[in-house]
């Protein structure tokens, strides 16, 4: 025979009750509900296939076939718990309203995003900063090296103190503008050797309407060598076959032993370009 239920205490019944609401207070508790797992958001990085995410896409084509998102994505690097890098570079463009605000945002700024520390808000101030200094450099208009004298000046500072020859090919615009100035090859203290092919090949990279070759005399005399009148008229004969002009081959002396007093020799104006 079964046992009785035990009836409730007296004490914990309500005057007036039912039975049912006698036997609903004899029930045992519930156990309390466990909490439900909180699932991190998909991985959007991960979704992408191998070929198509930021840093494949820059190693198979080039930079500059990202657009903003991606290239946001590649400097942060990496993106923190719960947050995949394309999202949080999505978060940062949006934040910012567009890559041009972005780049006037200082550390403080940065910070105030989940998943950007110090380290990457230093990282972006970075490559703001290279850009704006970039962008202020290409604002100042490069010399004009048009004649003798200004080669001279520029490449002066250059040679000074030099006790070896060195080569430099200075590549300009149409509007005789320098474009870049390359060290092409470091000598003895009597001779340097210098290619028709290398002095080109600078000319070329640049896209340059024509350039000056220019190499120091570490005695202080600027007067042309045999050796120096035969490589001028080579490289001429080279460029001429590119449609590149050489504009001149000038060799920096010191005026106190240049018998002229100039301080360098130009071949343009000896009568040999």
């Amino acid at each position: 025979m079964s046992a009785e239920p035990t009836p409730p205490d007296a004490a914990s019944v309500p005057p007036g009750s039912t039975l049912a609401e006698i036997a609903y207070r004899r029930l045992p508790a519930a156990p309390p509900a466990e909490p439900r797992p909180v699932l991190d958001p998909p991985n959007r990085l991960l979704g992408l296939a191998a070929d198509e995410r930021p840093r494949e896409r820059a190693l198979h084509h080039g930079v500059a076939a990202l657009d903003d998102l991606e290239l946001t994505a590649l400097i942060l690097r990496s993106g923190t718990a719960g947050l995949d890098v394309i999202t949080l570079a999505e978060k940062l463009l949006a934040e910012a309203g567009s890559l041009h605000a972005l780049a006037r945002w200082r550390e403080p700024d940065f910070r105030r995003l989940k998943g950007i520390g110090r380290v990457k808000a230093v990282q972006l101030c970075t490559v703001f900063e290279i850009a704006r200094r970039v962008l202020s450099a290409e604002r100042q208009l490069a010399p004009e090296l048009g004649e003798p004298e200004a080669v001279y000046a520029y490449l002066r500072p250059r040679a000074l103190g030099l006790d070896v020859e060195k080569c430099w090919v200075l590549t300009v615009n149409s509007r005789n503008r320098l474009l870049r100035c390359t060290e092409l090859t470091s000598g003895t203290a009597n001779q340097t050797l210098v290619r028709t092919a290398e002095v080109l090949r600078e000319a070329v990279r640049e896209a340059a309407s024509g350039f000056i070759l220019a190499h120091n005399h570490p005695s202080g005399d600027p007067e042309p060598s045999s050796a120096d009148l035969r490589i001028t008229r080579q490289l001429r004969t080279a460029a001429d076959t590119l449609e590149i002009r050489l504009h001149d081959h000038l060799i920096v002396g010191d005026p106190a032993v240049d018998r002229a007093g100039l301080g360098y020799y130009s071949f343009k104006r000896g009568g040999h370009l």
